[in-house]
């Protein structure tokens, strides 16, 4: 089997593996995560209804990106575990599959547009600001074949270990975002709609790139053609026992911004939701590290499992979650230190500079979320590769679902503290779900080292 960098790195030394796949990724999440920051801000212009509109997407926003993502990470778990059996003709299969998927759901996506404005009214939005958020959404779910290609195609590289050019391509995806927004939202004078079309577009760039790579130029490790397509129900089937329960663990998410949009606007009102989901961006681009380190986690796992190596798998787990810790502790110090300048550039205008005071108290509350997360993130991700998926899913329900919505209503709604009662029990519900997380991922690294074995791996 002819193997690429890539490749060698997925099946080589496990902490380095680790990084070599990781530190890309964090790169191309940086400069991801920079962009929402820009687009708020420059959103931000336009006074805290338009940033209440963008907020109201949000949660579906993680929809569709729990969609794209769940099979994205059932395809390239898949993919990352037979590469540790030496097995590419299954492999490359399984990203035809995968791309063949998320076109199909793509397509499906676009029937939720006729339904916007009744769902945020019924969220307790009012006037402009569902306005706003219908015209911003349509964009966006009108262009979701295109988003969930790209998520897709990325996750394949990154199943191959190329995340590189994962980095690459969410890079420039970023870049035309950062550059394309002012232009669309003022000097076009199209408004939120403007900061919706500059994603729609960047995105549709970023696609020829991996068509080019993918079906061009041809120099990836796996071969994907669909001269010979043939809809496997077996394949489909794996990719889902990893993807959908993954989809599910982000849709818990979304749906949990959902009901947590909800709830602070039930809390605060409009400026509640521009509080909370400015203030959410922030918390997102703190935990970009993890994001990066999640994906090395996957494939890396993935080739262990797929290699029947119980201590290659422990060495990743617990490098991976040392360094996540260490990293987010850092940065939830860093956003504590920077606090002023940092809510600042969302409070500029004097349209929305009266939420200044609520996101500084959101960001004090969210201090402890970000050394903590690891725990659950990282054990989630093992969990992918390992095609343990409906543990992952156990964690995510048990975080959001289970305990972080009840105990936001809780102390926000009915103990009647308001804003500072919402965050206060979401940190607490988070905080007790990812130390279950860890102490269930450290249980299924013991028993691996008795139970994991050539003959406990094999695929069809």
């Amino acid at each position: 089997m002819k193997t690429t960098k890539g490749v060698q790195n997925l099946l080589g030394d496990p902490k380095k593996a680790i990084v070599k796949i990781s530190l890309p990724m964090v790169i191309a999440m940086s400069f991801q995560s920079l962009y929402n920051v820009i687009d708020a801000i420059w959103v931000a212009g336009l006074g805290s209804d338009a940033l209440a509109a963008i907020g109201l997407f949000f949660p579906f926003m993680f929809a569709i990106m729990a969609i794209s993502n769940g099979v994205g990470i059932g395809g390239s778990s898949a993919i990352s575990r037979r590469i540790g059996q030496n097995n590419k003709d299954a492999a490359d299969n399984i990203a035809v599959h995968s791309i063949v998927l998320g076109i199909i759901i793509g397509i499906l996506l676009i029937g939720v547009i006729p339904f916007l404005g009744a769902i945020f009214s019924l969220i307790g939005a009012s006037g402009i600001t569902v306005t706003m958020a219908v015209e911003y959404s349509t964009i966006l779910f009108g262009g979701a074949v295109v988003l969930l290609f790209t998520n897709i195609a990325n996750a394949i590289l990154r199943g191959e270990g190329d995340t590189k050019r994962a980095m690459y391509a969410i890079i420039l995806g970023s870049v035309l975002n950062i550059v394309l927004d002012p232009i669309f939202i003022y000097v076009l004078n199209m408004g939120v709609a403007g900061a919706a079309w500059a994603t729609l577009l960047s995105l549709v760039i970023t696609g020829i790139l991996f068509v080019y790579w993918l079906f061009i130029k041809k120099d990836t490790f796996l071969k994907i053609s669909f001269e010979k397509f043939k809809l496997d129900i077996n394949i489909i089937k794996e990719i889902f026992s990893i993807g959908l329960p993954a989809s599910i663990s982000h849709l818990t998410m979304a749906f949990s911004m959902f009901l947590l949009t909800a709830i602070v606007a039930k809390a605060g009102g409009n400026d509640g939701i521009a509080v909370f989901s400015t203030g959410w961006r922030i918390v997102s681009m703190g935990t970009i590290p993890l994001v990066g380190l999640a994906t090395g986690v996957t494939v890396v796992t993935g080739a262990a499992y797929g290699s029947a190596n119980p201590e290659k798998l422990e060495i990743s787990y617990k490098y991976a979650l040392k360094m996540g810790i260490l990293v987010e502790t850092i940065i939830a110090a860093l956003i504590l230190i920077f606090e002023n300048q940092i809510t600042y550039l969302f409070t500029y205008s004097e349209n929305s500079v009266h939420i200044l005071e609520g996101l500084l108290v959101f960001l004090k509350y969210m201090f402890l979320f970000y050394p903590t997360l690891p725990l659950g993130m990282l054990t989630a991700a093992m969990f992918q590769g390992v095609s343990k998926g409906n543990n992952s899913l156990f964690i995510s329900l048990l975080r959001t679902i289970i305990l972080q919505i009840p105990m936001a209503y809780t102390f926000g709604i009915i103990f009647n503290q308001g804003l500072t009662g919402v965050w206060f029990g979401m940190i607490l519900g988070h905080v007790i779900a990812v130390s279950i997380a860890y102490l269930l991922g450290i249980y299924t690294i013991r028993q691996f080292k008795t139970t994991l074995t050539p003959e406990t791996v094999k695929f069809k």
